[in-house]
């Protein structure tokens, strides 16, 4: 793997495909409006009661949820992959945990895992609120780089990665030894806001971002997209 060699890969890359003709049609204008599509896709889904009720919580513990646009993206993924075990680095009060748990298998099981046990608590409110079964969620009141060796390699269909940048490399290396062939790594909060995007911007994490994202694009084991939902989704596909 390669690291980053310069702040600015994104901004070139960006700018590389604009000066080849590559066109964006987002279907709000004539000219196409990206900040307006992205806010449409944040919204083309309708949160219900028990996701707003859980969001409400993660904002009461200062802990980040993914968005709606984010959220829907993972119901989708894990419902493209029938996936039946997934591994989720970072549970919060369980926003994410709910959509990808409406994707799975219904006999899946999500293995979440975090540090804080009031993250947990809250989470598994949001499960009891979802009617989720107990035998269908693992909760882990760990350090997670303390639970991920003691995991099976190539067992898990989905691995959502949504946890402090500056240890974000070593979860990303554990969630790619999880995965089995075919299974899907996902990252949040991978633009880190679209700070990741100005060239301007030198501070350590967006710099540890930025590296990240060019490890991932070029890394032979995997198959690698960036999606601009929420604040960066970067995901990548286990050969």
């Amino acid at each position: 793997m390669r690291t980053c060699e310069h702040p600015g890969w994104f901004p070139r890359t960006i700018a590389a495909q604009q000066s080849e003709g590559a066109a964006i049609t987002t279907g709000v204008g004539a000219q196409g409006d990206p900040t307006a599509a992205w806010a449409f896709s944040e919204t083309f889904l309708t949160e219900d009661v028990t996701l707003l009720r859980a969001r409400e919580r993660a904002a009461q513990l200062g802990c980040a949820s993914v968005s709606p646009g984010t959220g829907a993206l993972l119901q989708v993924v894990a419902a493209a992959l029938r996936a039946r075990a997934v591994v989720e680095i970072g549970t919060g009060a369980g926003v994410a945990s709910l959509w990808m748990l409406r994707g799975m298998a219904p006999d899946g099981v999500l293995t979440t895992i975090d540090a804080e046990s009031e993250h947990q608590r809250a989470a598994k409110l949001a499960y009891a609120e979802e009617g989720v079964p107990v035998h269908r969620t693992r909760t882990i009141v760990r350090p997670p780089l303390d639970v991920l060796p003691r995991l099976t390699d190539g067992a898990y269909d989905l691995v959502l990665v949504a946890i402090d940048p500056h240890a974000r490399a070593e979860y990303v290396e554990a969630a790619v030894r999880l995965l089995r062939p075919g299974g899907v790594l996902v990252v949040v909060d991978a633009l880190l806001g679209g700070r990741v995007l100005d060239p301007d911007r030198h501070d350590e994490t967006t710099a540890l971002v930025r590296r990240l994202a060019h490890a991932v694009r070029e890394d032979e084991r995997l198959v690698p997209a960036m999606v601009p939902v929420g604040d960066g989704i970067l995901l990548a596909v286990r050969r």
